[in-house]
């Protein structure tokens, strides 16, 4: 009989939730979170911890600014497995501090999410596709889109140097999944080289890990400007 992803889990893997939400968001807004505007009576960080929750989470952290006196007092879904860490200078800081809070409890077989808390609107489709792939293929996976638009390489005065081929390439989003002592120790090598990662994949990638792509939706957006929220708003709409 086949088992369910609960019964897989509870058998052979924990799985824990990284939340990174210690930015600025100075693209949003100089002055106000994203994180932290309001969708339908809920904050955007609210709807995505739920998300995630519907998955069985052994628990999540949400890495926050030492500053932050907003995170704690949210109504969080599964508050009893909520943990929290101070966050770092950028994102990949953050992540890391999560992390190597995680490892104070957590195996380092144990499969980690890593999602951008601006990124409410992913679906459980989604995340299921995500964590069966990382279990069935023993491998790290990441959420992503293939790349629909024609895609120009602007390099001097918004002259256009020519028409890059889209073939191939994809649109990174998140969830990001991996194991906790890979993905920890990837990152701790690239932050060492002095290599830029933009996400979790790319520390992975530097250190020879296999990343398979699972295909998300295009609706996975992450809220990065003030235009997105209103997007978010109508997708989470649609959504119910």
């Amino acid at each position: 009989m086949k088992m369910t992803l609960e019964q897989h889990l509870q058998m052979r893997h924990k799985i824990w939730a990284v939340i990174p939400a210690a930015g600025s968001g100075s693209r949003f807004s100089k002055t106000e979170l994203k994180q932290y505007q309001m969708i339908q009576d809920q904050t955007v960080l609210e709807h995505t911890v739920s998300r995630l929750n519907d998955l069985p989470l052994s628990g999540y952290v949400l890495a926050i600014s030492v500053d932050d006196s907003v995170a704690k007092t949210l109504n969080l879904t599964q508050p009893n497995k909520a943990h929290f860490c101070v966050g770092g200078a950028e994102r990949v800081h953050s992540v890391l501090n999560a992390l190597t809070y995680l490892s104070q409890f957590a195996s380092a077989d144990d499969l980690v999410f890593v999602h951008d808390a601006a990124r409410p609107c992913v679906t459980q489709d989604c995340l299921n596709d995500l964590v069966n792939t990382a279990i069935q293929e023993n491998c790290s996976a990441i959420l992503a889109i293939p790349v629909r638009d024609t895609l120009k390489l602007v390099e001097h005065k918004n002259n256009i140097e020519k028409t890059v081929s889209r073939n191939y390439l994809w649109q990174a989003q998140t969830p990001q999944i991996s194991k906790l002592g890979i993905l920890k120790h990837a990152i701790e090598k690239a932050l060492q080289d002095g290599v830029t990662i933009t996400d979790e994949a790319s520390a992975l990638e530097y250190v020879g890990e296999t990343v398979k792509v699972v295909q998300g939706r295009s609706d996975n957006i992450k809220i990065t400007y003030s235009d997105d929220l209103e997007l978010a708003k109508l997708i989470l709409i649609v959504q119910k």
